[in-house]
C-alpha cells in the first residue's frame, strides 16, 4: 500500500478494507462509495463475479461499516449499486443510518439492448446521512430549470400576491444525466467511469468548502477531480495501478511516474489490467 498525497488531497493505493484503516474515524464529511457490482462486467483486479451473491454481500457489509465509522458526527454517504443488489444494501444501511432518498439516475443507451426482457436504464443510488436533524444539504447550490409555467410565464395565483412561476427548483430524485461516452472530453479508459456532472451535483449539495470527501473505489478519481475544483479536500482509494496513474495526473499530485511522464492515454475500448501494487519510485510524494 502506498500513500501520495499534496495539497488537501489523498490518493491511497491499495485494497479498499485495508486503505480505510489510514481514515481517521469520524472525520469524512461526504462519502461517494461506487464499489463493484458483482454483475459479471470485466474489471480489473476484482473477481469476475464472486463465489455467490452471499460472499459478494459479506465483502460489502464489512467496507459499509468501516466507511459509516469514517463519517462525521453530521456525515453523509452516497451508495451505488447494481439494481438487484440495491435491496440488501438499503436493508442493511437503514439499520445504520438514516436514508433521505433514494435516487434514480437515469440515461440513454447507445448500445444493443436485451431483447428477453427489458435492459436497465438507470443505476439506484441511496442518499444516507448520520444525523438526520442536522446535515448538509446546499439546496440553493444545485437548482435546475423548472419545467412548469416559469417557462411560459405562467402566474401563480395560489400565492397571496400572484406571481411568475419559479424558474428553479431542487432536483426530485430522478436525475437525468448522461453517461460518459467514448468520445466525451472528460472520458478516461475505464469501463464504469462516472459522469462529472454526477458527482458535481453530489458534492454541491452535500459538502461545503473544507470539507473531506472519500471515495474508497476511486477509479478514475472524478470525486477527487470535482472535489479539487470544488475547494474541496478528498481522499481516494483505489486498488489499481493504471486508475492511480488517472488519479495522479487528474489531481496534479505528480508528473512522472516509475520515471515515466504521467500522460492521457489514447481512447481505447480496452482497459488496462495491471499486477496488484508493488514498490514504487514516488520521488519527491509525500507518503506514509
Amino acid at each position: 500500500m502506498k500513500i501520495f498525497e499534496k495539497d488537501g488531497h489523498k490518493i491511497i493505493w491499495g485494497e479498499a478494507i485495508d486503505a480505510l484503516e489510514n481514515v481517521e474515524d469520524n472525520s469524512v464529511d461526504l462519502i461517494f462509495a461506487d464499489p463493484p457490482y458483482n454483475i459479471g462486467k470485466k474489471l480489473v483486479d476484482v473477481p469476475k463475479r464472486w463465489e455467490s451473491d452471499g460472499s459478494y454481500l459479506k465483502w460489502c457489509y464489512r467496507w459499509l461499516d468501516i466507511c459509516i465509522s469514517k463519517l462525521s458526527r453530521n456525515g453523509t454517504m452516497y451508495v451505488m449499486t447494481a439494481t438487484q443488489n440495491m435491496p440488501y444494501f438499503d436493508l442493511f444501511l437503514r439499520e445504520k443510518l438514516t436514508i433521505l432518498s433514494r435516487i434514480v439516475w437515469s440515461y440513454d443507451s447507445s448500445s444493443v439492448q436485451a431483447r428477453k426482457y427489458f435492459g436497465s436504464l438507470y443505476e439506484p443510488i441511496l442518499h444516507c446521512v448520520r444525523n438526520d436533524k442536522n446535515y448538509t444539504f446546499n439546496s440553493r447550490d444545485i437548482l435546475v430549470e423548472a419545467r412548469t409555467g416559469a417557462v411560459r410565464k405562467l402566474i401563480d395565483y395560489r400565492k397571496s400576491v400572484p406571481a411568475v412561476y419559479n424558474s428553479k427548483k431542487v432536483p426530485g430524485n430522478v436525475w437525468h444525466i448522461p453517461r460518459v461516452r467514448y468520445r466525451m472530453d472528460e472520458y478516461e479508459n475505464h469501463p464504469t467511469q462516472k459522469p462529472i456532472a454526477l458527482l458535481e451535483r453530489i458534492i454541491k449539495a452535500s459538502s461545503n468548502e473544507g470539507d473531506l470527501i472519500l471515495d474508497p473505489f476511486s477509479g478514475t478519481f472524478t470525486t477527487s477531480y470535482v472535489a479539487k475544483q470544488l475547494k474541496r479536500r478528498s481522499i481516494g482509494v483505489e486498488i489499481n495501478e493504471e486508475y492511480v496513474k488517472i488519479g495522479l495526473r487528474r489531481l496534479e499530485v505528480t508528473t512522472h511516474f516509475k520515471g515515466e511522464r504521467l500522460r492521457r492515454q489514447p481512447k481505447s475500448y480496452e482497459h488496462p489490467i495491471s499486477e496488484k501494487p508493488t514498490t514504487i519510485d514516488i520521488g519527491s510524494i509525500k507518503t506514509f
